[in-house]
């Protein structure tokens, strides 16, 4: 399970260089492993990539480092500097471009960097001024997209950026809201696969001589296949976007949200499951407001989101993020703490543990977006 929660670094020692660091971790018992990140300044995200076998960390020191993870061991192998900001998010590509990481930061802008050879990272696109105010959320899109990104800003706006061919980028903008845009989260691309046998041809119904073709109107390819991200605002919502395949905009998807249940105060984060049962799609979304809920969607992607709130916590719950598999949710919570979650056999969600923050946060824990999104 890969799961993200701010710490504060305890050395504040910082590599200066951005390659051929060499600081190694000893074994750890069996447990969870603790990283001095020798970062200068708060930590706010923890990505492993795609193997599980480096680990790439941001802070408001205005730096990323990477790290090799072997067991329960680290070496610390680069540090990546230029933004002029504190870095909130990193997000790993799928390795099939490559070593490739993003980073989003306080500055407006978006860096990537990859890993050209061993300990030898380079600068292959610096997004600088991408958005107005602050970027607070950076992820890649599913790899049968292509090389894509989405980032979240202050400013209200979503940028995608998608690299082409001849080595350049292009960006598109998605207004979403006036007051700011904290997280995004990609589908994956097996989101809606199960449906498309269900939407190819339509069903003629027993007894009738036409079709139900209102129901099955949207074409399989579109939406089997179709790019979508969900968003979590300052406005307390999250929302739904799609890559129009007439257009190739992008525009707010038509599907709608069950009213029985929303948040009341800042959505921090939005994460959606990795297809796991074929009809069925879960969003987790938490918020300043204590709760975390769980959005599920059966059937077709027009259909609607059903809440169903997970657990009201002591604290503002900043992250969430599922295991690859998809059926455990790990929730960090303001107390230092990090909750894990299973949906059970008739759709209750279990604590099944509680992973407990070992540095002494305490009161100086600190609402790491705060200066983010306001």
């Amino acid at each position: 399970i890969i799961y993200k929660k701010r710490q504060r670094a305890n050395n504040i020692h910082t590599m200066a260089t951005t390659t051929a660091a060499t600081t190694t971790g000893a074994p750890a018992e069996d447990g969870p492993i603790v990283i001095d990140t020798q970062h200068d300044d708060m930590v706010h995200d923890a990505q492993l990539d795609y193997y599980g076998v480096k680990l790439a960390t941001s802070s408001s020191d205005r730096t990323v480092k990477i790290y090799d993870v072997s067991g329960s061991t680290y070496t610390h192998t680069a540090t990546l500097q230029g933004h002029e900001g504190p870095v909130w998010e990193v997000s790993w590509s799928h390795p099939k471009y490559g070593v490739v990481l993003a980073s989003c930061s306080f500055d407006g802008s978006v860096l990537i960097h990859r890993e050209a050879r061993r300990c030898e990272w380079a600068l292959i696109y610096a997004a600088r001024n991408l958005h107005e105010s602050s970027v607070n959320s950076v992820s890649f899109s599913p790899h049968e997209y292509g090389l894509v990104v989405a980032a979240a800003s202050s400013d209200g706006r979503v940028s995608i950026l998608t690299h082409a061919d001849d080595d350049s980028w292009s960006i598109q903008y998605i207004k979403d809201n006036s007051l700011g845009v904290n997280a995004v989260s990609w589908a994956p691309y097996e989101a809606y696969m199960g449906n498309r046998s269900f939407t190819a041809a339509p069903e003629r119904e027993e007894g009738k001589g036409e079709t139900n073709e209102a129901v099955n109107s949207t074409d399989s390819t579109d939406m089997a296949d179709t790019p979508r991200i969900v968003t979590g605002g300052c406005d307390n919502r999250i929302r739904f976007w799609k890559l129009s395949s007439q257009t190739q905009t992008w525009e707010e998807d038509s599907c709608t949200l069950g009213t029985s249940l929303s948040h009341s105060d800042w959505v921090r984060d939005v994460a959606w499951a990795p297809a796991m049962i074929p009809g069925m799609n879960f969003v987790a979304s938490c918020s300043e407001d204590r709760t975390v809920i769980i959005w599920m969607q059966k059937g077709g992607p027009q259909n609607e989101w059903e809440p169903t709130l997970l657990h009201t916590f002591n604290e503002p719950v900043w992250r969430v993020s599922w295991s690859v598999t998809g059926n455990i949710l790990a929730v960090s919570s303001g107390d230092s703490t990090v909750t894990l979650w299973k949906r059970g056999a008739e759709g209750t969600w279990v604590q099944i543990s509680t992973v407990e923050d070992v540095a002494q946060a305490g009161s100086t824990e600190t609402n790491s977006n705060v200066n983010a999104a306001g």
